[in-house]
């Protein structure tokens, strides 16, 4: 049983979260205000407190602050209303918050509150069925992918995830975590998104005063992970002379905040993943063979969304069934539209069909149930990324001047942005610096 606080001026929302959480065997306690919420935690500690983002005299991240100042930790949910919201969310809190969307299920709460020990293997919305809480698919080969899911997630063997730029690696991960029924969190951190200077922090955290701007303590991922799991995205971008650091760390299971000289246990399963493939890895010096071999314990290809063609009417339906939900619509598709969706490609796999359903639904009367399909289902990243492989691979050319030409083709379509050069040619930015460097060329691109 827990004790729960929930920070929500909305009285009506309030009695049904409540009705909820008492069905689920919890004490929760209501404040309508960052003041109450104070004073409710000047004689009391909570478990988990389920927080609204606004509030009438301020914003929930405040208490995030006066917590920290009173010294108490509890799990903290953060509620909005708007996707949008919760992904800037995510981005401006610590990987261990939580988000929720308005309007709240049972078994949103029931999944924040209870855990995974209590999320099914399968659950079905709007017929169709969500396989370990969030991967959508009945084909051959997603049902491979479950299997290989629901074996390692018996034991706490270290997985690393291969597959395509947007093929949904995150997905996966958060797949195993769930069926895995650890008690502690998910925590994910972007290895390529971070300089080699922080990535030390980041990975194993801090002590005050430990560099320039270290004006408290930090915990590390491997310690916000603790009995969970760690997933560590493009960790094939973590720079070399820093891998043997890491490498340590899961030899040992201890960490070494940077600026401090003690060892701190930590367990956690590690999830990897990379899109660079096999060969890459193993011909051109991006990961140490012993890291790779900690890492890949249990090695999962995540199959292309062209390989599994007749997921598309199904992941068609649930993107559209969920902008249906938030927007209060009614769209559908016909026959005609699945059928020309299965015939795309689609390159940028799940990420770039959800993108264009979006984009669809953007463009649709909501008066009317009919979704309008663009004309073209090409995004401008694969148009530019086919006129470029087009015009600059020929017989003879090595992997290196095919990759040189590509970045070079690639920059000079953006007029130089590296940041959305990277995007288009599924890269980290850091990468591209690195090949750019390697290939004598950052100057031109200044």
């Amino acid at each position: 049983m827990l004790d729960i606080l929930l920070v929500d001026d909305d009285v009506e929302f309030s009695d049904v979260v409540c009705h909820i959480v008492e069905f689920l065997g919890h004490n929760i306690s209501t404040a309508t205000s960052l003041k109450e919420a104070h004073q409710w935690f000047e004689n009391n500690t909570f478990d988990h407190v389920l927080l609204d983002f606004m509030l009438p005299d301020g914003s929930g991240l405040h208490l995030l602050d006066h917590l920290k100042t009173i010294g108490q930790s509890p799990k903290i949910t953060l509620i909005s209303g708007h996707p949008s919201v919760k992904g800037i969310l995510a981005e401006m809190c610590e990987p261990n918050v939580g988000h929720l969307l308005k309007p709240l299920q049972r078994e949103d709460l029931e999944l924040v509150l209870n855990g995974p020990k209590k999320a099914v293997k399968k659950a079905k919305s709007g017929g169709i069925t969500r396989h370990f809480g969030g991967l959508i698919g009945e084909s051959e080969v997603m049902h491979k992918l479950y299997n290989m899911i629901e074996r390692v997630a018996k034991t706490n063997a270290n997985v690393m995830l291969m597959g395509e730029s947007g093929a949904g690696k995150e997905v996966v991960a958060q797949a195993i975590h769930n069926a895995s029924q650890c008690e502690g969190p998910l925590v994910a951190s972007n290895c390529g998104a971070l300089s080699k200077e922080l990535i030390g922090s980041e990975l194993f955290g801090h002590e005050k005063g430990a560099f320039t701007g270290a004006i408290a303590r930090k915990e590390g991922v491997f310690e916000q992970s603790n009995n969970g799991t760690l997933f560590l995205d493009e960790v094939t971008e973590m720079p070399i002379d820093m891998q043997p650091n890491l490498l340590r760390v899961l030899e040992t299971k201890k960490v070494t905040r940077v600026g401090g000289n003690r060892e701190i246990p930590t367990n956690c399963r590690v999830i990897s993943a990379t899109n660079r493939s096999l060969t890459d890895l193993a011909q051109n010096n991006i990961i140490r063979e012993d890291i790779y071999f900690r890492l890949a314990v249990f090695p999962i290809d995540i199959p292309p969304l062209r390989d599994r063609k007749e997921d598309i009417p199904l992941l068609a339906k649930a993107f559209l069934d969920q902008l249906n939900d938030e927007n209060g619509t009614a769209f559908s598709w016909t026959p005609a539209q699945l059928k020309e969706l299965q015939s795309y490609e689609w390159p940028g796999n799940v990420r770039e069909i959800r993108h264009a359903i979006h984009r669809a639904f953007i463009m649709s009367d909501p008066q009317t149930s009919d979704i309008i399909l663009p004309d073209n289902l090409e995004s401008p990243f694969s148009r530019v990324n086919n006129q470029t492989a087009d015009k600059i691979v020929s017989a003879g050319q090595t992997i290196e001047e095919v990759e040189k030409e590509l970045i070079h083709a690639t920059l000079d379509k953006v007029q130089g942005n590296k940041t959305l050069a990277a995007q288009m040619l599924g890269i980290s930015t850091k990468t591209l610096y690195n090949r750019l460097n390697a290939y004598g060329g950052i100057g031109e691109y200044k």
